[in-house]
């Protein structure tokens, strides 16, 4: 391999590195028609020239989530939110959000004016969520109103298809199952290049995903490094904040303690600081001081 190409690898692979396998897959105008013609089989007119990627980063500030937006020409949006193995009816609201920011982009991006008289135009929107878990007793279709407003008529409406794993050997199907055999692994090999591997080795055993997975495995494995990378970033940060609210806790209990042995008068400051070591001397006089000014 020569010097060139090795450098070129090396500067998909960085590109690519807060990407996700979802979004790129799609970013593939060949793989993006097909999940196109998954969804619209009797469109025999889309080509990979009329559809454009539109998605949003960071519409939740949170890059862990894969969104997609589709334009079909200038007559059809469709957004597809992945909801991962973790199910949780909020993703409605990720739609509401992308659904407003999607739009608010294409009316600039035509030069259209919402101020004016002139009816706007704009593209008939289609919203999907792919779930990559089991799908029990879920329904086909999630709505605004019936998830939070228990079935009211509301003002403002946000319904989705959701789209499970099935017989089907379509690119959406082969992507779900992708994602089955990663959670697989992982319950196996932990978070390590191992699961990585072998999830790839099983896909392209199956066919599923064969193709992509043969031309950016080097890519494939770099984005599921850096997605392990984040995971054990915001486990790390979580934790960091259990153990910052449980000191808070505590130190809020035994500052009680000691403003109560204070208030009894029968112990010194001196033997309060032996009996409660986490406060200082000085956070004790200041507490002794307060407790005068209430007396």
């Amino acid at each position: 391999m020569s010097g060139d190409t090795k450098q070129t690898q090396k500067v998909k692979a960085k590109r690519t590195a807060k990407n996700s396998v979802f979004l790129d897959l799609f970013q593939d105008k060949k793989n993006l028609l097909k999940l196109y013609k998954t969804l619209h089989p009797e469109d025999m007119e889309a080509t990979e020239d009329t559809l454009d990627i539109v998605t949003i980063d960071n519409v939740l500030t949170d890059n862990l989530y894969n969104d997609l937006g589709i334009m079909v020409g200038n007559n059809r949006l469709l957004l597809l939110l992945e909801a991962q193995s973790s199910w949780t009816v909020n993703i409605l609201i990720r739609i509401l959000l992308y659904l407003a920011q999607s739009y608010h982009e294409y009316f600039e991006r035509t030069s259209q004016s919402l101020y004016k008289s002139t009816k706007v135009k704009m593209p008939k929107p289609e919203l999907y969520i792919i779930y990559t878990g089991n799908r029990g007793r879920k329904p086909d279709t999630i709505s605004l109103s019936k998830e939070f407003f228990d079935g009211a008529d509301i003002d403002i409406e946000v319904k989705a298809k959701v789209i499970y794993e099935s017989e089907t050997e379509d690119i959406i199907n082969q992507y779900i199952i992708f994602c089955k055999v990663f959670d697989e692994q992982r319950k196996l090999y932990g978070m390590t290049e191992q699961t990585v591997r072998e999830t790839i080795r099983i896909c392209k055993d199956r066919n599923v995903l064969k193709e992509y997975l043969m031309n950016r495995e080097m890519e494939v494995v770099t984005i599921m490094m850096s997605l392990f990378n984040d995971e054990q970033i915001m486990k790390t940060y979580w934790k960091d904040m259990e153990n910052t609210l449980t000191d808070k806790i505590t130190h809020d209990k035994d500052r009680e303690t000691a403003e109560r042995m204070i208030k009894d008068g029968e112990l010194s400051l001196e033997k309060i600081a032996r009996y409660i070591p986490s406060l200082s001397m000085d956070e004790l006089k200041e507490l002794e001081a307060e407790v005068m000014q209430l007396v």
